[in-house]
């Protein structure tokens, strides 16, 4: 079996980690593998991944991570417990690796996406509760769509964003600054 630096020829520029689950529920009713479940998925791949590329992307000369957070990372939202304290887990790892790993040429930031339409949210999207919820929650009125945080992930990893470390940047449409201003019901 080969070692993920053969696969990579020794050297690696861009990491992104993008995996995720939630179990949404009363904090109260979660059992302890589902804590360790959510923990282990979100949480725990990011970190073990971000220690197994960092010899790759050190050599790389200019590596950067990015690590997919959540909305829920930063503002409270009705998703779980759990699910938030492993995106806010994430964004403080975000912060941590870019000040440790800075030296060696690696940027880390995190990205916050709010209710985004992809396959996973669509059991979500189809709600017409949770989506005139979303819509009125924020700024712009609307959820988003996948290419407007794949676009943010890209520049991330770009050149032109070398000055860029240790951010957790909301992908949100002014969700997570909008208070309370919600939109009035129609």
């Amino acid at each position: 079996m080969e070692t993920v630096s053969s696969l990579f020829q020794r050297k690696l520029n861009i990491l992104v980690t993008n995996a995720g689950t939630l179990i949404v529920k009363p904090t109260t009713e979660y059992t302890a593998e589902e804590f360790s479940f959510v923990m282990a998925t979100n949480l725990e791949s990011a970190f073990h991944l971000s220690q197994l590329a960092h010899p790759l992307l050190k050599a790389s000369g200019s590596g950067s991570i990015v690590l997919m957070s959540s909305a829920a990372g930063v503002v409270h939202v009705s998703v779980g417990s759990i699910y938030g304290a492993t995106k806010g887990a994430m964004n403080q790892l975000a912060r941590n690796l870019a000040c440790e790993w800075a030296s060696d040429s690696i940027r880390t930031n995190s990205v916050c996406a709010w209710y985004i339409t992809t396959p996973l949210t669509n059991n979500y999207l189809n709600d017409e509760e949770i989506i005139k919820g979303a819509e009125r929650r924020t700024a712009v009125g609307r959820t988003g769509e996948a290419n407007e945080v794949s676009s943010l992930v890209a520049f991330l990893c770009l050149p032109a964003a070398s000055y860029i470390t240790g951010q957790a940047i909301c992908v949100d449409g002014g969700a997570t600054v909008n208070g309370f201003s919600f939109k009035p019901l129609p």
